[in-house]
Parts: C-alpha cells; structure tokens; sequence
C-alpha cells in the first residue's frame, strides 16, 4: 500500500489517499506524488474522468496541517507546503479530465480546499467537512477563499471560514449549489462515484472536454487575482502572533486569546 494509489479502468482514472493510520494527511511526500499523478494526466488522452478518494471509512483527509502538525515545521516550510498545495490543487482544477472528490469521512482544511478544486463532489452518508483554520488563528491558504464562495454563496462562504465549523453530509447537499451533489451510503459511495465518473467517460471526449473548458472560463475570470491575493495574506498571516497563540492554545488546551496582531 502506497501513500497515493493510482489505478486506470476503461477510461476513467482512480486515486486514493492512502495514509489511514495517520488520518490520509497530505504530507509534502503525498502531494508531490499527487503532483505528478496530476501531470501524468494532463497529457492522458485515454482516461476521460478522475476519481479521488481517501482509503478506510474515518477520513478523506485530514488535510495539511493542524496545530500538532504544525509544531514539527518551520514558518518557511509551512509556507512551502501551502505554496505546492496551490499549485498542485490550482494543476488538478485545471485537467481536461472531469475530477470527481469521493468524501468518504471527515473532510478537513487543506483536504477540504483539495476537495473544492475537484469538478464535482459526492459525500458518504457521515462524511463531513470543515476548514477550521480560523479557530487556529490561521486562514485556509490552499483556495478555500477563493473557491468556496462560487459554491456555496459569498455570505455563506463567510460564514463558514469565520466560524470553522463542521458540515455534517446532509446540510453539504442542503446547500444546493454544488459543495456536494450527492449523498450515498458510505458502502456505495466509490461504486456510485467510478459510475458516475464511466458514464462521463462514455460521452464524447471532446466534447466533455470543451464543456468543462469553457465553464472554467466563464466562472474564473478573476482567479488569478484572488489566487494571488490569497498568498500574500497566507503569508502576512503566518508570521503573526495570532497563529503562534493558536497553535500554543491548542497544544495547551485552553481557549485562544487572539489580539490581531
């Protein structure tokens, strides 16, 4: 078992994050690996739709990092990593393949912002998701910002960065307008994602292919400005004192006292 499996079946493409013990984290190893799957696949002619998903039934992913993670790295390593998740994210948004996430547990900060940079999303029944960097005195870095509001809406966007709750299957598909377009039961959910993902692969390539081209075109008209925006708040954020109290809050169990600084 590697820490990111790769497989091919009639056209359409499955990868799975496959670090269960450690909750299916997107280490710099894993998404170097995805990095190259991703690179792999942009120049793939015969593979039509691409499927990720995490291995086990508790996690999707529990994203890049959390405030134990963090102890272990530098504030120029963290950065790095953010750094290569954008451009491994911003890469997979960008295939001419129709990517589809398979949330089959809990979906956390950068695993959720992963997740957003996929075409179409489906839950597991208990699957949740949840960027809860704010509670950590951080921001999510990896495109939650950027991407989520053309799902979800500008107000609730907000809302849902600012409070870093957790979404619950059920209010991912209540909200309408594509954080999730379905919900399965977590024993269907892969099955119910690789038929989806084959019936894409059956239609016309180029036409599957044009269709998903110029609906990026017309939504992402100013990504690269907000992208870049992003990254210079991710940075300024970094190095502030509110992360550092976060993170030694949370490592003491108390309740932050953030002072904006």
């Amino acid at each position: 078992m590697s820490d990111v499996e790769f497989a091919r079946d009639s056209g359409v493409a499955t990868i799975t994050l496959g670090r269960p013990a450690e909750q299916n984290r997107l280490t710099r190893g894993v998404l170097l690996a995805l990095q190259g799957i991703v690179d792999e696949l942009a120049g793939d002619g015969t593979v039509q739709a691409v499927v990720v998903t995490g291995r086990g039934s508790a996690f999707f992913s529990m994203g890049i990092l959390n405030p134990v993670v963090r102890a272990s790295y530098s504030k120029e390593q963290i950065l790095e990593l953010v750094r290569l998740a954008n451009r491994v994210y911003d890469a997979l948004e960008t295939l001419p393949q129709i990517v589809i996430a398979a949330l089959n547990g809990a979906t956390r900060a950068g695993a959720a912002e992963l997740s957003l940079a996929c075409d179409i999303r489906l839950a597991a029944a208990h699957a949740t998701f949840a960027l809860p960097e704010a509670l950590w005195g951080g921001a999510p870095g990896a495109g939650g910002p950027v991407r989520l509001p053309m799902l979800v809406g500008r107000a609730r966007a907000l809302e849902i960065i600012c409070t870093g709750r957790e979404l619950d299957a059920a209010e991912m598909e209540r909200l309408g307008l594509g954080l999730v377009l379905a919900v399965y039961p977590a024993d269907r959910l892969l099955a119910e994602a690789q038929r989806l993902a084959a019936r894409i692969a059956a239609s016309g390539p180029l036409a599957t292919r044009a269709a998903k081209r110029i609906v990026n075109t017309r939504l992402f008209g100013g990504f690269g400005e907000a992208r870049a925006l992003s990254d210079a708040l991710r940075h300024a954020v970094e190095w502030s004192q509110d992360i550092d109290e976060g993170a030694a809050a949370h490592r003491e169990g108390r309740t932050p006292r953030f002072t904006g600084r």
